[in-house]
């Protein structure tokens, strides 16, 4: 039986250098020294993950497919990308996308390290 989506984020996240998950607002966040750079949600009733993103990334994301991205609400004005979990997800794309927001958040050393 394949692992449900949330344990498969859950194994690339804590794959990071110095990351925890952590429950805030009833919900997984993962962090690395205390800084999220992963949180779990829902969107459209499917499970979801938000990760930041460096400027202009969400606005290309939305462009090339607006059924998998969306402006997650909250942190969507700081350029923060939610991506929908269900379906076909790519995984390997997903994992990138999970590294860029650990470098953005992490300290220069660690980020190196991802």
């Amino acid at each position: 039986m394949p692992a449900s989506p949330i344990a498969r984020l859950r194994r690339l996240c804590l794959a990071l250098p110095e990351t925890a998950e952590i429950e805030t607002w009833e919900t997984p966040t993962f962090r690395v020294r205390g800084k999220i750079f992963a949180l779990v949600a829902t969107h459209r009733d499917a499970p979801a993950v938000w990760l930041k993103a460096p400027p202009g990334a969400q606005e290309l994301l939305l462009a090339v497919d607006a059924q998998r991205f969306f402006r997650p609400p909250y942190v969507g004005g700081r350029g923060w990308i939610g991506v929908t979990l269900s379906g076909r997800v790519d995984w390997a794309e997903l994992d990138a996308l999970i590294r860029r927001s650990f470098r953005l958040v992490a300290p220069k050393r660690l980020a190196a390290l991802a």
